[in-house]
């Protein structure tokens, strides 16, 4: 991705003040050193004699501690001792570690205005002030320096010597491994977990997976820590599902740590760069972790998406709810909903205010939906909650297709953006507000001009530090539509009748929309369901003439559609087999 002037100026000067001073070399070996290799092999000899699998085990552990000293010692020899991290130099991560803090802020908020120039001329507006940790952009006074900020933690393994497992970080532009005694920017005990795992490995024999071989068992583990909680989830990558000693394995793990609450094996044998694989199963502790975010309470499973740095999460997060403006009634449509974070937030701030809203969240990924549920659950917002497992661009353009409802549109899509499809199909479903949460400001900026020309305005765009000493700025942009020609009627749909559980006497909507789609081949919108339900007296939610709405406002069953779902209404028992009315 092409990077404009500014960010490749602004990257330089951070790379330039990240420099630490290289120490040289010492060209003889100590006394001591020497006989504490003398030590080691005898050790080492001791170890071999048959018979003796304490001692094996023991020797085990002491080459284990050796090697990871050792890498540790020769990692801080890299740089300067006095710099704030011993690996700054061979690690790609922090690249501005030892560049104040302002600075960085300051190099942050050119590169965004100079990205944003154009939007910003044409809408009439300015670049909101950097929203660094603790500080805003001009904010007088002495600037923090964010530390102990990451609350995920991972590390690839890799084959040592004599079957030793090395971990840590990527050397800059390679696949080399660096060994990492510590990091400053990782909560604190993350790495040390991470270490941990590997010296374990190592002692019951685990082999580290080698990529250009595609041989061994361990490839990655991740490391959670809860923000608000003390709890702790570790995911171990494997290269396959039978591990050797592996119960012990995961005990000596769950061990390494009282915060532990669960260890997950996640099974991704594919080749390639991606860290987790399909297959994920609970091999010691609960199903998921706790945390808490802007005072909601939140489940996370070990594949589930839930953002790195939680203190700068809940400012992004308040950002994107301050724009939505929700209003008595809206429908709320929260767009790559992971684990329903931004959805449920904003829905608890609205009720906690006497709004209500109803919230429809929309991801791909199972998991993710799974654990929504559970915390719409956990938030008490099932009543007012909605979650679907499909692809953000398929469900927006079937909803659009279908004349939904939709008053708040909010969009938080990976790296690459959204798709032109998406834009299209927000623009047409006419929300009175959008709110658009980035990870990456450029595909934001290109995806905003499409968002203009559909016909919305830009209120504002605010630049968030979510990874100080790095060059990644996130961005919250709201736009706002003036004038909607579209007329709604709110349908009050119980939970139960949209699959999210309860006892169920008739079919839900998700099981007629599932009829519809495989006998007919048509995709129907809940809101016609409920419509049509409503118009023959079935469970009766909602009286246009109560609501003063003349017929032409009300919304418009295709009558393909009206045909097919009273096939189904048929199919279910809800009307008789010759009825059109009840």
């Amino acid at each position: 991705m092409a990077e404009s002037r500014a960010e490749r100026k602004a990257r330089r000067a951070l790379i330039e003040a990240a420099e630490g001073s290289e120490e040289k070399k010492s060209s003889q070996k100590s006394k001591s050193s020497q006989d504490a290799k003398g030590k080691s092999a005898k050790g080492k000899a001791k170890a071999k004699r048959p018979g003796s699998r304490r001692n094996e085990d023991k020797a085990s552990q002491t080459r284990s501690k050796r090697l990871h000293k050792d890498l540790a010692s020769s990692a801080r020899k890299a740089v300067d001792p006095k710099s704030p991290c011993s690996i700054m130099k061979a690690c790609g991560g922090c690249t501005a570690l030892n560049r104040p803090y302002k600075k960085q802020l300051a190099a942050k908020q050119a590169a965004m205005e100079e990205l944003f120039a154009s939007l910003c001329e044409r809408e009439g507006i300015a670049v909101d002030p950097i929203r660094g940790m603790g500080v805003t952009l001009g904010d007088p006074g002495k600037y923090p320096a964010p530390r102990g900020f990451r609350h995920k933690a991972a590390t690839p393994f890799a084959p040592g010597k004599e079957g030793a497992v090395r971990c840590g970080f990527f050397e800059r532009g390679t696949h080399k491994i660096v060994a990492v005694p510590e990091c400053p920017v990782e909560a604190p005990g993350a790495r040390q977990i991470l270490n941990g795992i590997a010296r374990e490995a190592e002692r019951l024999h685990i082999p580290a997976f080698n990529e250009d071989k595609h041989l061994g068992l361990l490839r990655y583990a991740v490391v959670r820590c809860g923000w608000r909680t003390d709890q702790i989830m570790v995911t171990l990558v494997t290269a396959q599902r039978d591990l050797p000693h592996a119960q012990e394995f995961f005990e000596a793990v769950a061990a390494l740590d009282p915060h532990i609450v669960t260890v997950a094996q996640n099974i991704n044998g594919r080749p390639g760069n991606a860290i987790l694989g399909e297959e994920t199963r609970i091999a010691y502790g609960a199903e998921c972790m706790r945390d808490q975010l802007l005072g909601c309470e939140f489940d996370i499973s070990p594949t589930a998406f839930y953002q790195t740095n939680p203190q700068q999460t809940e400012l992004l997060y308040q950002l994107a709810i301050d724009g939505m403006d929700l209003r008595q009634g809206d429908v709320l449509m929260d767009a790559y909903c992971g684990s329903g974070t931004i959805g449920l937030c904003a829905a608890k701030a609205a009720q906690d205010k006497g709004i209500g809203i109803m919230l429809l969240g929309v991801e791909r990924n199972h998991a993710g939906i799974v654990d929504a549920r559970r915390n719409a659950e956990l938030n008490g917002l099932t009543r007012s909650a909605w979650f679907m497992a499909d692809d953000a661009t398929d469900y927006i353009l079937d909803a659009a297709d279908n004349n939904e409802r939709v008053d708040v549109l909010s969009i938080d899509p990976p790296r690459a953006g959204s798709t032109p499809e998406f834009l299209e199909a927000a623009c047409a479903l006419k929300p009175r507000r959008i709110t658009y949460i980035s990870c990456n400001p450029v595909t934001q900026e290109r995806d905003l001009h499409q968002l203009l020309d559909g016909g919305y305005r830009l209120l504002k765009i605010t630049p968030v530090d979510m990874f100080p000493h790095t060059d990644h700025t996130e961005t919250v942009a709201v736009l706002t539509r003036e004038k909607s020609v579209k007329s709604y009627a709110y349908v009050n749909i119980s939970p139960s009748e949209l699959g999210m559980g309860g006892k169920v006497k008739e079919p839900t909507y998700k099981q007629i929309q599932e009829y519809v789609l495989k006998n007919h081949g048509l995709k129907v919108s809940s809101l016609y369901i409920a419509n049509l339900k409503d118009e023959l007296g079935l469970d009766k939610q909602f009286s246009y003439e109560e609501a003063e709405m003349s017929a032409e406002k009300r919304p418009k069953c295709p009558p393909e559609k009206r045909e097919a779902i009273l096939d189904a209404f048929r199919h279910f028992g809800l009307i008789g087999e010759d009825e059109t009315e009840k």
